[in-house]
């Protein structure tokens, strides 16, 4: 099954790159290439792409708005985002998972990871790069102290166990590793998973991370 995926980026000689990388990988295809956020929401309607490879900055909407409008879109549910960016800033990285990005990397990833990022989010997982990953965390550790954590209604209509799920899951584990951390099966802990983002209103496991340690569910570095 070829996985078809939307360029958005404002340099026309990123996008040749990335299309000529992904058209030469088997099982991957680029419907189409845009320069701007609002071409790409456009495009992604048009197209429906399985994964948008977006640039965060763009003239006009930028990746972060068009990111947003994408994911709030229930025709383009499917439709999964993976933010590009030369840039490491917090408010990048949390404007990008905030707007419900799938996946938050940096341009300077080698190909393989690119290749890997795209089939990994197209099956419906959540990726981000490791650089990214120890800011958000460090990120959340400063702001512990400085603002107390708000703890949505919602986590209240979660059982003992979605809860545990829940914890794992803002640790980085996967359905693999809280099935066998929890002594059950992989579909067991994937059903969790899935009642969890339905109850929570997330979109992936992305904003289930944010929405845990936000929420003081999970403490960075205990």
């Amino acid at each position: 099954m070829t996985v078809s995926v939307l360029l958005a980026d404002d340099q026309a000689l990123v996008r040749a790159g990335f299309s000529a990388l992904i058209d030469a990988e088997d099982g991957l295809t680029v419907c189409a290439e845009v320069a701007d956020g609002a071409a790409a929401v456009a495009a992604a309607r048009e197209h429906r792409p399985d994964v948008v490879l977006m640039d965060v900055r763009m003239p006009g909407t930028d990746g972060l708005e068009a990111t947003a409008a994408i994911t709030a879109d229930p025709a383009l549910r499917d439709v999964q985002v993976i933010v590009l960016t030369t840039f490491e800033l917090d408010d990048y990285v949390f404007g990008a998972l905030r707007a419900g990005a799938s996946g938050f990397l940096l341009k300077d990833v080698e190909p393989a990871e690119l290749l890997h990022a795209v089939r990994v989010v197209a099956a419906g997982d959540a990726l981000l790069h490791p650089r990214v990953t120890r800011r958000l965390i460090a990120a959340f550790a400063a702001q512990r102290d400085a603002t107390p954590p708000v703890r949505p209604p919602a986590l209240d209509e979660l059982t003992e166990r979605e809860q545990e799920v829940l914890v794992l899951v803002a640790r980085g584990r996967s359905n693999a590793e809280i099935a066998a951390d929890l002594v059950i099966s992989p579909l067991t802990a994937k059903t969790h998973v899935s009642r969890i983002l339905m109850k929570l209103g997330a979109r992936d496991r992305v904003q289930l991370v944010v929405a845990a340690y936000e929420a003081g569910v999970v403490v960075p570095g205990a």
